[in-house]
């Protein structure tokens, strides 16, 4: 199977470097495994203000 020359680099980052994995698995609960909060959601939705359909047209 071909592997890149990164995706090798990485395999072998990750095999000397196991505490690597492990910050990245932490961090990454930090960000994006999270509970949503349906009032925080649905507060987010209510102050979105619209896009004109041209954005870059001077008013």
């Amino acid at each position: 199977m071909y592997q890149s020359d990164f995706t090798k680099f990485m395999n072998e980052y990750l095999d000397k470097n196991p505490a690597v994995d492990t910050e990245r698995r932490e961090l990454r609960l930090t960000w994006w495994d999270r509970k949503l909060d349906a009032k925080e959601q649905e507060g987010f939705k209510q102050a979105r203000v619209a896009q004109k359909p041209y954005v870059y047209q001077p008013e």
